[in-house]
């Protein structure tokens, strides 16, 4: 078993690296990048970031039974980039690996240092089907 507590700690560190860029348009250039696991470390922090910055309510990426990859944000139905299949795969891999979540359906908070301060996501995991959801809920500001 890997150490989520590292994956953690690079996510943390892409929040610090991308604090003041635009997190959507480097969202829409992960499709492109072959190191799976580096992006997806960095989708993470990047919607972290955006849910911060755009005061989301909730993000939340899909994986259909196709394997298609499509991410929503609920402080307005809008579709933002979709990290491309490989690296969508490995998001949903790594979220599991920093929450500790392996069965079907599961819920946990996650604490996530940006810059000098933090925030405390709400993370739920669903698997139905062959389909799969992770959503990412911010706090109220």
């Amino acid at each position: 078993m890997k150490d989520s507590g590292s994956i953690h700690k690079k996510v943390q560190e892409m929040c610090d690296c991308y604090a003041t860029s635009d997190p959507l348009k480097e969202m829409s250039r992960l499709k492109n990048d072959t190191d799976t696991e580096a992006a997806a470390v960095k989708w993470l922090a990047l919607a972290a970031l955006h849910g911060v910055n755009n005061n989301a309510k909730e993000i939340s990426i899909f994986r259909g039974d196709d394997g298609k990859i499509t991410v929503l944000a609920e402080y307005r139905t809008t579709e933002l980039p979709s990290p491309g299949q490989d690296a969508g795969l490995r998001i949903f891999e790594t979220f599991r690996e920093m929450t500790h979540i392996d069965a079907d359906k599961g819920k946990t908070a996650l604490a996530l240092g940006i810059r000098d301060s933090s925030i405390e996501l709400n993370v739920k995991i669903r698997m139905k089907a062959g389909t799969e959801k992770i959503s990412i809920g911010f706090p109220k500001k």
